[in-house]
Parts: structure tokens; C-alpha cells; sequence
């Protein structure tokens, strides 16, 4: 579905009756839907005629015909009326208005069980079949509404509150849907892009609305200082008191930007952690509470046992590196992978006894600090040293010249693996031989000479995600020269034909 109201609705109407719902991004294939319809043994699909992206009509009721097509457990499809468009009917079609004009408007709510089954969340670049995760009712309920209400310092009589993610994705689950509505919270809802009808939209909406919490991601922010400091300029975005940060780690210059030319230098930023296995935040300053230090996600909040451990499971000193786990069971932890207990047990809990295994890399600074350092996946095996993507892509953005950055390691005879990072400039889009040894220069000075990139690529986009997450996989593809892997859950399917072509016509110059 789009991002509408009638989304929400959905997901509490179900959660109201005890059918678990699994939310599916409006922009996925047909064959990522059915697999995930086949998977949950959905018996209703809700969708919308379709929805409104960058100001144009986007059908979406197509794709769900043919998934439903292919998926005997569907029974029924429910369409929101949206952009009214033709759409083929089908016997098993019900139009929303018409369900909703006739239902009573009154219902008793069913209790249930507090580890009844509420939704089921397939986890974004999944490959062969779909990894449902699955969280139960009382304790996700619990801890959203307790970190929506602790790191965003909520005050729901007086905010208004806007978490910019698709209820797609856990982030709007937790904290569009069912954080903030339980603790009755304002809030804004938006279906557009930042840059529709114009780069100024964001902040024309927290002006308009009076926003006062801002949560958003990364590559959101840093799409925002390549766009220009004086955009945000033009509009009063007085009313914020708090901007939290969510999906992957904030590089500092980010964290700077954010908190200078969105924040006016007198806004918290809360900087959170945590993942769709895990239900709510986990690592997260508390605004008003924590010194801050950009770049960092702090400490755990009360009642969660974060702990950063060595390969042999043993936690390492302030100042040292190693694997993120949790110690102890939380309240909104995921009970299983839906219809899969040993792939469960073998993802999370075979590698470290008694702790669940995050799959991220980190580290604590002398202050015991915890610093994100990406997926475990992302870190890169140089010459016999570990070195994070992270690090190296923060470094690069630390550059004035560069907007945005995303580095692979590249198979290399001499090193093992060879940094190869790709990077957006600010206001260019080409480079001199001089400016990229400068760069390459850049980084062995901040971070040391064995991490200096073996090649630095200038490119105009980067393959993301629906969900704002750069696909270093299909970069790795690229820097070894390999055929492209599946490209299917990038926002922009063309993308990496548009880089491959530029790093071409560029090798032919």
C-alpha cells in the first residue's frame, strides 16, 4: 500500500482481531509478493488502485493480481481508492469504502495472549526463501512505547512527531504504527520524496506542521548536504527539539550537518540502534541526559544488555573491537523465523552460547562508548588487518568535496582484499587523477595508510535499497567485474546500468 492512512488502519484492524499482518513495501515484484504470501499463508491481501510517487500515479493493484494469481491461500483482496485509476476486477476483489460504509462502527476487542502472534516482518534483501521475523503483541508492544517515549523525550500533549520511513519497513512498524499511537502521540504521515514538487519539501512540512521530533536516516541526511545548506535555510525549522537518527550508522560529518543546518545547534541528536529482529531501539542516547558524540549510538538503554565480545564470545575491553550481542532477553525480541525454528536457532544463537549474535561489527571507545561499525559482512580483511566499510566511508565524507560514499573490499592477489569505495561530489560529477589521489591521500591520514582505497570511482547514484540501504553487494559485483547479482529490491532497478556505463565512457576517455 502507499503511505496513507488507511495503511495504519490495516495493521491495527488486524492486530484488534488476532490476525497477524505482514506488510510488504508497495514498490517489491511480483515474485518477491507471492513469495512472502506464500511463506505467511496469507488468506487477505490489502492494497490500494495505487499510489502517488514524485507527483505522478503509480499503479500497484497489477502487481498484486499476478502474485495473487500464483497463491491458492488468497481468498480475498481489499483496494483503497486511491489515484482512481482502471483497474482489472476480479471475483475475489472488494473495494475498501464499500467494506467499510457497510460495517458496524461499533466492535468489542478480543483479548489475547501477550505472545500471540502480531506481524510477521520479511527482513529486506532476502535471497532463495523469504526470512520472516516474527514479533508477538505484549512485549513488542511494551518496548516500543517505553523507547518512543524515552529517546524521543515525547511530550504528546505539545510535539508533533514525524518518523519519515514506509510502514514497509520495522522502522514504521515500531515507530510510525505502534510506538507512537500507543503513547498518543501527533503525528505527520507523509507519501511523497524530499524532492517533490521540490528539494525544499521536508523542511516546508516541518515548517508547515510545526514538527518538533524529526527521525530519519542517514543517506537521507547526507542526500540533503549534497542538495546544499542553503535549502533548509529558507525555512523556519524552529519548532524541532529532538532529530534521531535510524537504519545504519551516522557518520559524524553527517551528525554535524544534521544537528547544525536541520537542528539550529540546540537540538539533541539521538543517534538509535537497532534492527527488525530486535523489535525497538536498543543502543540510543537519551536526549537530555547523555553528552553526545557524534557518530556513536552511546550506550543500551536501561533493561537492555548490549555487550561487544571477541570471536571467543568474551567481552572486550574499553577501546577494543569486536561483535555486538545481547546478553539477556528484551521485551520485543523476535520469537522465532516464521515456520523455520532451526534457521532461527543457526542465524542468532549458534555462534555465541547463551547471546544472541547481531551480526554487526563494533566498538568501545575508551569511555566505553559503543560505535557501530556495519555488518559484520562489511568488514574487510586488508592485509591481515580488519578494517570496517564504515570507517573508510566516513573518512571519505569527511572530505569537503564529497557528498556520499560506499567502499567494498575487492578481491586483491597481494592484499587479499583491496579497498575500492565510490564516491558523490558535492556539486561535480567528475574528477581529476589529482583529486582522487587526494582522497585516497585523505583517508590513509585519518584512519592510517592500510586502509588508504586501492581506487577511488566518482559515480552520480548509489544502488539502494527501498529502505535507504546501500547495496555494497552489487558494487562488489562491479569492482571485480562480475555479472550483477539480483538487483530486484533496489528503489531504482537502473542504477547500476547507469554506473556501470559512467565508469565506462570514463575508462574510455
Amino acid at each position: 500500500m502507499p503511505m496513507i492512512p488507511e495503511a495504519a488502519v490495516a495493521m491495527l484492524a488486524c492486530a484488534r482481531i488476532g490476525a497477524p499482518h505482514s506488510v510488504v513495501f508497495g514498490g517489491f515484484s511480483v515474485d518477491a509478493l507471492s513469495s512472502r504470501i506464500d511463506d505467511a499463508g496469507a488468506k487477505v491481501v490489502i492494497t490500494a488502485d495505487g499510489g502517488f510517487r514524485k507527483g505522478k500515479a503509480s499503479a500497484l493493484k497489477p502487481t498484486v493480481d499476478a502474485a495473487a494469481d500464483r497463491c491458492p491461500t488468497v481468498e480475498k483482496v481489499l483496494v483503497v481508492r486511491r489515484t482512481g485509476e482502471d483497474v482489472v476486477w476480479y471475483d475475489r476483489d472488494l473495494w475498501w469504502h464499500e467494506i467499510v460504509a457497510a460495517a458496524s462502527d461499533e466492535h468489542e476487542a478480543r483479548a489475547f495472549d501477550a505472545e500471540h502472534p502480531l506481524f510477521i516482518l520479511y527482513t529486506s534483501g532476502t535471497t532463495g526463501r523469504p526470512k520472516g521475523i516474527l514479533h508477538t503483541s505484549g512485549g513488542y508492544l511494551t518496548q516500543t512505547s517505553y523507547t518512543h517515549h524515552a529517546v524521543f523525550d515525547l511530550k504528546p500533549e505539545t510535539d508533533v512527531y514525524w518518523c519519515t520511513a514506509d510502514i514497509g519497513w520495522v522502522t514504521g512498524h515500531s515507530y510510525i504504527v505502534y510506538g507512537p499511537m500507543a503513547n498518543g502521540a501527533t503525528q505527520v504521515m507523509y507519501e511523497g520524496t524530499p524532492d517533490t514538487p521540490h528539494q525544499g519539501r521536508f523542511w516546508e512540512l516541518v515548517e508547515k506542521y510545526k514538527v518538533s521530533i524529526l527521525y530519519t536516516a542517514p543517506t537521507a541526511i547526507r542526500t540533503f548536504m549534497k542538495w546544499g545548506d542553503d535549502i533548509p535555510a529558507r525555512f523556519d525549522l524552529s519548532s524541532l527539539r529532538v532529530l534521531g537518527s535510524v537504519g545504519e550508522p551516522i557518520n559524524p560529518e553527517a551528525w554535524m550537518w544534521y544537528r547544525e543546518h536541520i537542528g539550529g545547534n540546540r537540538c539533541p541528536v539521538v543517534d538509535t540502534w537497532w534492527q527488525t529482529e530486535t523489535g525497538a531501539i536498543m543502543v540510543s542516547p537519551l536526549p537530555g541526559v547523555t553528552a553526545a558524540k557524534p557518530g556513536s549510538a552511546q550506550r543500551p538503554l536501561p533493561g537492555v544488555t548490549v555487550d561487544v565480545v571477541d570471536d571467543e564470545g568474551k567481552s572486550v575491553p574499553n577501546g577494543g573491537g569486536g561483535f555486538l550481542t545481547i546478553r539477556d532477553p528484551w521485551p520485543s525480541m523476535l520469537r522465532t523465523i516464521w515456520g523455520d525454528d532451526e534457521r532461527y536457532f543457526e542465524t542468532y544463537w549458534s555462534r555465541y552460547e547463551g547471546m544472541y549474535f547481531a551480526g554487526d561489527g563494533a566498538k568501545r571507545d575508551d569511555d566505553g562508548d559503543i560505535w557501530l561499525l556495519g555488518r559484520v559482512d562489511d568488514v574487510m580483511l586488508v592485509s591481515g588487518h580488519n578494517i570496517s566499510t564504515t570507517e573508510v566511508e566516513s573518512a571519505l565524507v569527511g572530505h569537503e568535496t564529497v557528498a556520499e560514499a560506499a567502499v567494498v573490499g575487492a578481491t586483491d592477489p597481494i592484499t587479499g582484499q583491496g579497498i575500492v569505495a565510490f564516491v558523490i561530489l558535492r556539486g561535480a560529477t567528475e574528477s581529476s587523477p589529482e583529486h582522487l589521489a587526494e582522497l585516497r591521500s585523505h583517508v590513509a591520514s585519518t584512519l592510517g595508510a592500510i586502509a588508504k582505497p586501492r581506487q577511488v570511482m566518482v559515480v552520480s547514484e548509489l544502488p539502494k535499497t527501498r529502505s535507504g540501504k546501500i547495496m555494497r553487494r552489487l558494487l562488489r559485483d562491479i569492482a571485480e567485474d562480475r555479472k550483477l547479482g539480483d538487483v530486484t529490491t533496489l528503489q531504482d532497478s537502473s542504477v547500476m546500468a547507469r554506473i556501470k556505463e559512467g565508469l565506462k565512457s570514463r575508462s574510455e576517455d
